[in-house]
């Protein structure tokens, strides 16, 4: 058979039924066979936004989100979606053309080293240069992509390659089952648990994969220890549970840090410094830690545990419910963390009833996003101020109900992630919070979910600048500098997109806008005046936080 449909056999083979992209000439043969096959083609605006449509199915479903681009100027476009997918820990593949091997050698139209380039920010990166390694090169690559911490890998198939025949046949799907830690260090990790007096629970985006989350929810009704989430953890814990604190990772100081001061011992589960650096709330170096992941710790002066359960999350915090089971929990001082919690829902309750007319507090906004989504529907979140307030203000839940760009932190996500949310979960509602900024990165995605009939909400936060460089620069400095833009006519760029469009300029009606946005069939956006004066009001509340409760 040709190599173009060795490769389509084999992503086929293991399990992929969508790629997301843009083609191009270098891409011929292998689109070509894409069509006789079961895979899905996504025709998108851009690659970037292919890349994140990518990242955020791999997010929801656990496998390979794959997205696609030919060589050159589509490489390079791909590239900001798969760098943010693999730091914030999303399986995926990416492939893209290369010019004929017969003029890689030499200076030659579009072509460059795709694949060193991408090896920064991949998993692994290859090259096809024998249509017969092409079985094993898929293989590797989605077997890497799942592997923890899962992430992306590339794959280069050159136009020459992809044409020539072959009698090669696809490998059998294979996934290898994680290792666990063993027993003695589990036991270790138990002992310095009893006899803690104030242990703290920090989960980090890890504690959502897999059976992590139920785990840990297990063990946190049966001890009565309390759980901070960084922004990508959000739902380990659900929001009604009595245990869950919310959310850790905000730059300034804020009430969570009192809780982690509080506590003579913080478990990590699941942590990942590219969420929440060590140095933000063990500035001392002076905690004691336990550490569980999938990997061992990384090396950091602010993060030395002194024990380190390395293994399958899941399985290892089973271990440790067993002997909650078998021994009984020891009785802790969690005084401190319900005095957090009680604050945070003081925090989430003081403008949720706000009567504003002509902008609305970003409080007010998350608490009615959060009263019309069912605990199962998504929200995806952008970077930007906006990120902010989602991080401290909107809690879940269930894992994996909220989005967040946490570790490479890249505008331009949610428009088009939204529509690759609706697609790994069909059966919910999704919604997108998005500044004016945020939006325009990838608004071209309008089309596409125009074009996919998509069931999606976006709700923009409009304030005409880049809200959140302003906020720090005025935090810093006093002053900011020019960061104004003019937006479009929403109305008028819904109207030419084939969606519904709202604007909503007063608190009371948001509730009613957004129902009927999400009760729309195919893409709706709601816009709304954003009161970011409120930016500043927090940083100077959180500027006369007590050492202690």
């Amino acid at each position: 058979m040709k190599a173009s449909d060795l490769f389509v056999r084999c992503l086929e083979e293991e399990g992929v039924t969508r790629i997301y992209g843009v083609p191009g000439e270098e891409n011929a043969d292998f689109m070509m066979s894409l069509e006789s096959s079961s895979i899905e083609f996504i025709l998108t605006r851009h690659e970037q936004g292919a890349a994140f449509m990518a990242e955020v199915y791999g997010r929801l479903t656990g496998t390979v989100g794959v997205c696609l681009g030919t060589l050159g100027p589509g490489a390079t476009n791909l590239i900001t979606g798969v760098a943010d997918g693999n730091m914030d820990r999303a399986p995926m593949l990416v492939i893209t053309g290369q010019g004929a091997l017969t003029r890689q050698h030499k200076e030659s139209h579009q072509v460059m080293n795709v694949v060193e380039m991408y090896r920064p920010v991949t998993k692994w990166s290859c090259a096809v240069n024998h249509a017969d390694n092409i079985p094993e090169i898929v293989h590797k690559a989605i077997k890497l992509a799942v592997t923890e911490k899962p992430g992306a890998c590339h794959i280069e198939l050159p136009e020459d390659i992809a044409a020539v025949e072959t009698d090669a046949t696809p490998l059998r799907a294979a996934r290898a089952r994680r290792a666990v830690p063993d027993d003695k260090v589990i036991d270790e990790a138990w002992d310095r648990l009893k006899s803690a007096k104030s242990p703290l629970i920090i989960a980090g985006n890890g504690a959502i994969r897999t059976r992590a989350s139920a785990e840990l929810r297990r063990f946190c009704e049966t001890t009565g220890i309390g759980a901070l989430m960084t922004f990508m953890a959000k739902g380990a814990l659900d929001l009604d549970d009595p245990r869950c604190l919310f959310t850790v990772g905000m730059g300034q100081r804020d009430y969570p840090q009192l809780a982690i001061d509080a506590a003579d011992l913080v478990i990590t589960i699941g942590y990942d410094p590219v969420e929440y650096g060590p140095e933000k709330w063990n500035a001392a170096c002076d905690l004691d830690i336990i550490h569980m992941d999938f990997l061992p710790a990384e090396s950091d002066a602010h993060y030395q545990p002194h024990i380190e359960v390395v293994g399958d999350l899941a399985h290892g915090l089973a271990q440790l419910n067993e002997r909650v089971a078998r021994d009984g929990s020891p009785t802790y001082d969690v005084a401190a963390q319900a005095k957090l919690r009680e604050k945070m829902l003081s925090e989430f309750a003081k403008h949720a009833d706000d009567q504003t007319q002509g902008s609305i507090r970003p409080q007010k906004a998350l608490a009615d996003v959060r009263a019309v989504l069912g605990p199962d529907d998504i929200l995806l979140s952008g970077v930007g101020a906006h990120k902010m307030w989602v991080a401290r203000h909107y809690q879940c839940h269930q894992p994996g109900t909220c989005l967040i760009s946490n570790g490479f932190c890249s505008m331009g996500m949610p428009l088009p992630g939204t529509i690759a949310a609706k697609h790994a979960r069909p059966d919910t509602r999704v919604l997108a919070v998005v500044g004016d900024a945020d939006i325009m990165m990838n608004v071209q995605e309008m089309e596409t979910a125009s074009r996919l009939g998509s069931d999606i909400t976006i709700l923009v936060w409009e304030d005409f600048e880049y809200g959140l460089i302003a906020w720090k620069q005025e935090q810093e400095f006093g002053s900011h500098t020019d960061l104004s833009f003019a937006n479009p006519d929403w109305m008028a760029l819904c109207q030419s997109m084939g969606w519904k469009g709202m604007r909503c300029e007063n608190a009371d009606d948001l509730q009613s806008a957004l129902n009927s946005a999400l009760d729309h069939r195919g893409p709706a956006m709601v816009v709304i005046p954003i009161d970011y004066r409120e930016n500043m009001a927090l940083t100077e509340r959180l500027g006369k936080i007590e050492q202690t409760f």
